[in-house]
């Protein structure tokens, strides 16, 4: 049996205090949806002063804000929408979010291969990267620098050189999203926040006034019915918003459209793009391609979606399509279904706009306020979460009478680091990841990659994961390594199933399936003695597991109802 320890304000082992906090106190603020979108606002929220919950009816990240192309952004193709104000305030936002988290959004340059009758001709590229440059206030070597044919084959020398016109290089950031937004919210609770998962808001409560007074919460683990009371609630549900205004009976002429968006991940050496790839397919649109340690993602698709919303997947068309892409602009690499180790495939919650196409649909985040008092936010872009839950935050003041929001601070979350302790830049990153090498090599472990992995997802919290690890005396030190990871993610990051583990904490589903499979037993049984599941939730536990593994791996004929 492994030893409880205390718990920390973010865990699981905490919940029943949690739910209690619920139950008994009334919030200034409650924050429906745990994406990166109600993780910021509870950030924005809690450092201003306001007493502020949230509540999330599966895992935080488990929708929209764990199925990104995980870029932080400047979004170049919203330049060719003339959507300026969009690409200005991402390219300021990214470079915001990178100081806050450098070991989590990371700099990468861009590769954008020009070919006869692409996307984007020499000098409109030429003029179109300054432009970005300019708006998103990018400075130094991270300025945008044209290459001609052979300096663009030499950066890939997997593209095609018999269409290859030359290229541009220009600056990105990379990110785990769902970590990202995991990290806002311990963040959130550090400040005073009350964040809890798998409690799912039922119905609205309303006062004689038809204003919302409480809502109508489940406790997803027990079962147990509350009420949720507070002065201001927000719904950041995502693709769920418009069904929650349904409930609140407040849905006007303003509605979602819901895209769906599929990437690939290969095993690196499926293909080994040197550098990530923003590239023209045959229809015209552009995807990307990006390494990330052991594997290469590809995506992402932009179709219209009215399936079912717990159960979005990939079908065969989405990766033929895909495919497509790959074996067009990179004709050495012959690749075929069989050779895709996982997928993703999730939603983008936009605004509907007549007569556009889903890759034309803007990426604009808006606001609703209705009559009841519930102010939801739909729209916008992982890269603008910041910003989005200042301006929300703004519309609760703006709604309040209370005194009160007069002594509140000014917001303040572009000072506020996500991750302590804290890596202050890319070079102390860099400084290390070279140290945890260093340190996993003493145990046994000599693959640079977990130095890599560890770096980049957990930052300096690494040092107590691997401190941690030498409590277990299972004689594979890469067993004890992920063992320690589950011990740390469970008292320090509300993990409460295998799914938040493997996909949502760590991203093993997606980049690092293989290991999914070789310890799912072990954290299992660990998570079983941690948590004290019984037989029934384990088995619970392990369906659901095999069921993401399915669908993460299979291509279906169509899109589930």
């Amino acid at each position: 049996m492994l030893v409880m320890e205390k718990p920390v304000e973010f865990s699981v082992l905490n919940r029943t205090e949690q739910i209690e906090k619920l139950q008994t106190q009334k919030f200034d603020l409650a924050v429906i949806g745990g994406g990166v979108t109600g993780a910021g606002i509870a950030l924005d929220a809690a450092s201003r002063g306001l007493n502020v919950c949230l509540v999330e009816k599966n895992d935080f990240a488990s929708g929209t804000s764990n199925k990104s192309t995980k870029l932080i952004h400047g979004g170049l193709r919203y330049l060719k929408q003339f959507e300026i104000g969009l690409v200005r305030e991402s390219g300021s936002e990214r470079a915001i979010v990178h100081k806050l988290a450098p070991h989590l959004v990371i700099p990468e340059k861009m590769l954008l291969p020009l070919v006869e009758g692409g996307t984007y001709g020499k000098m409109m590229t030429s003029i179109g990267l300054k432009v970005y440059d300019f708006l998103a206030d990018v400075k130094g070597d991270d300025r945008r620098r044209m290459l001609d044919k052979e300096e663009t084959l030499e950066k890939e020398t997997l593209l095609n050189e018999n269409v290859i016109l030359g290229g541009g290089l220009y600056a990105e950031y990379r990110t785990d999203d769902a970590r990202l937004t995991v990290e806002i919210l311990k963040k959130a609770v550090s400040y005073g926040a009350t964040v809890i998962n798998y409690c799912e808001m039922e119905s609205f409560n309303y006062n004689g006034d038809s204003k919302i007074k409480s809502l109508n919460c489940k406790d997803g683990n027990t079962g147990d019915s509350f009420k949720v009371k507070a002065r201001n609630y927000v719904s950041a549900a995502g693709p769920w918003v418009d069904k929650l205004r349904t409930k609140d009976q407040s849905m006007n002429n303003k509605y979602l459209h819901l895209t769906k968006g599929v990437h690939i991940v290969f095993p690196y050496e499926k293909l080994p793009v040197k550098q990530p790839l923003y590239f023209d397919v045959p229809d015209g649109r552009m995807i990307f391609a990006i390494p990330r340690g052991r594997a290469t993602y590809v995506g992402t698709t932009d179709t219209n979606y009215s399936g079912n919303l717990e159960r979005v997947v990939a079908t065969k068309n989405d990766a033929e399509y895909i495919l497509n892409a790959i074996n067009s602009t990179f004709p050495k690499v012959n690749l075929n279904i069989d050779d895709i180790e996982s997928n993703w495939a999730g939603l983008r919650p936009l605004i509907h706009e007549e007569d556009k196409d889903p890759s034309e649909l803007s990426r604009k985040d808006e606001i609703f306020i209705s009559d009841s008092g519930l102010i939801s936010i739909a729209g916008g872009k992982l890269t603008g979460y910041r910003r989005m839950a200042q301006r929300v935050i703004e519309a609760v003041l703006k709604a309040t009478k209370s005194k009160h929001k007069e002594h509140l601070k000014k917001s303040s979350t572009e000072k506020i680091p996500l991750v302590s302790p804290t890596l202050e830049n890319s070079h102390e990153v860099t400084i290390y990841q070279k140290e945890l090498e260093i340190s996993l090599l003493s145990k046994g472990i000599s693959d640079s990659y977990y130095a890599w992995y560890l770096c980049t997802t957990y930052g300096k919290q690494a040092d107590i994961i691997i401190e941690k690890s030498n409590e277990f005396d299972n004689k594979d030190a890469l067993e004890r390594l992920i063992r320690a990871e589950l011990w740390f993610c469970i008292h320090h990051e509300m993990t409460n199933s295998l799914t938040d583990f493997f996909v949502r904490r760590t991203g093993r589903l997606y980049f690092d399936i293989p290991s999914v499979k070789t310890y799912q037993k072990i954290i299992s049984k660990d998570c079983a003695n941690y948590l004290n599941w019984d037989i029934e939730r384990v088995a619970s536990e392990e369906k659901s597991l095999n069921l993401l593994i399915q669908d993460t791996t299979t291509y279906y004929d169509k899109e589930f109802e």
